[in-house]
């Protein structure tokens, strides 16, 4: 199946499951290397390739009857290595830098590899917990603590995300 390159690495994260759009679209520009990306046209973007997941079955999509909120959930269809991307993705992907500047700059990309993949475990774990909250609402008062420092780390590393971008941006001019 051919997919975007960052959603296929943001859905494809083992933890990244039970998601709704909204959640996948916040990834998606978060790690989006244009940061002038319009958020409306990500979500029509976003939304357009769940589509297509749910409909070649790699996706169900949900709907609480509590809340109304969809969710989506990978089904046994889904499988990592069926995804291709397009060749015009992969040449983007991989910038050009100056040879003296290697060493800084894949140490940056290195380093924000790693925020943004703590950030999609975050995304995971303040979700659940408030998934948990809904589910349970007698564990209130044992997983409210726990789903405010779920969000307090998602805050903390989109700052380490937007620094480590920025200088990123300004050593490679």
């Amino acid at each position: 199946m051919k997919l975007n390159r960052l959603l296929g690495q943001i859905i494809s994260a083992p933890n990244f499951d039970h998601f709704s759009a909204v959640e996948l679209r916040a990834a998606y520009i978060t790690i989006h290397p244009d940061k002038n990306l319009i958020p409306s046209d990500a979500r029509r973007f976003v939304y357009a390739e769940l589509v297509k997941l749910v409909n070649n079955g790699w996706l169900r999509k949900t709907v609480s009857k509590k809340k109304e909120i969809t969710t989506f959930i990978k089904t046994s269809l889904f499988n990592v290595s069926e995804i291709t991307y397009s060749s015009l993705e992969e040449c983007n992907d991989n910038s050009q830098t100056n040879s003296s500047d290697k060493p800084i700059q894949v140490s940056l990309r290195e380093r924000l590899n790693h925020y943004k993949n703590e950030l999609l475990i975050s995304y995971g774990e303040s979700y659940e917990y408030k998934k948990l909250c809904d589910d349970f609402p007698n564990l209130y008062e044992l997983l409210q603590p726990k789903y405010n420092n779920a969000r307090e780390q998602n805050s903390r590393l989109l700052g380490q995300i937007k620094a480590v971008e920025k200088l990123i941006n300004e050593s490679g001019k």
